[in-house]
């Protein structure tokens, strides 16, 4: 349908899971493609190669976690492809424990990465949309944001925190035609819910009134929604992927 053409995305923790999910569909639907990722640079590169063949996409290593190197990607970016239509703030990590177990190095590191680099990234992208008056901030958060879980206090904590950023961000740029709305992904089928055990998925699916897991691309196509002009007048909001588990 070609949604996105024209557009320039960037996609942060684009080479697995949902951010791969996410840049699969884009390219089909004639997006520009900028995407990051940290520690896989063979994925990164096979990613590169086979998004390459359907539109322009080029893949670089930068830790959105680091102030510094998120203002370096950002103008990298510009300078290889012009703008910045589309900001997807997706990478993210868990190092799920028990309160009285967890130490302070899994609380900072889950609120670095997750909700930090979604700072950074904003901050350093948003002065360029504001001189051309129009952007879409997608910030991918969790129904644990919004539900609390226990064992995961720091991911529960971060992805709330990436939820009030979302709407406070909707009320400060909304008059620049900039808007930034949030995507809160349920039980994803990624390579993480591939590793439980069948007696545990088939627990969570009986807390899933869809009866079963989500995909990426179930994902990805509520983030075309929010990254073209079919949501121009979409702003500030958190829409729920979940199956109706958040219901």
């Amino acid at each position: 349908m070609g949604l996105l053409t024209g557009k320039t995305v960037l996609i942060t923790g684009a080479t697995r899971g949902i951010g791969r999910g996410i840049a699969e569909v884009f390219a089909d639907e004639g997006a520009q493609l900028a995407l990051t990722y940290l520690s896989s640079e063979e994925k990164a590169r096979a990613l590169e190669s086979d998004l390459s063949a359907r539109t322009k996409a080029r893949v670089y290593k930068s830790d959105a976690s680091s102030f510094e190197q998120a203002a370096e990607l950002v103008e990298t970016v510009i300078t290889d492809f012009g703008n910045i239509d589309v900001l997807i703030n997706n990478a993210g990590v868990a190092r799920d424990n028990l309160i009285l177990r967890m130490d302070d190095k899994q609380w900072e590191e889950v609120i670095r990465t997750n909700l930090t680099s979604v700072f950074n990234l904003t901050k350093h992208t948003v002065k360029h949309m504001m001189k051309a008056r129009v952007g879409s901030i997608i910030n991918i958060t969790s129904i644990v944001g919004m539900r609390g879980n226990a064992g995961q206090s720091n991911y529960a904590a971060s992805k709330a925190g990436i939820i009030g950023f979302t709407k406070s961000i909707a009320k400060e740029l909304g008059s620049r035609n900039i808007r930034c709305n949030a995507i809160a992904p349920g039980f994803i089928e990624t390579e993480m819910t591939e590793r439980l055990d069948e007696k545990v998925r088939q627990g969570y699916f009986k807390t899933i009134p869809l009866g079963r897991f989500g995909t990426t691309a179930e994902v990805a196509k509520v983030c075309l929604f929010l990254a073209s002009d079919m949501s121009s007048y979409v702003n500030g909001q958190v829409i729920s992927v979940c199956g109706g588990m958040n219901t």
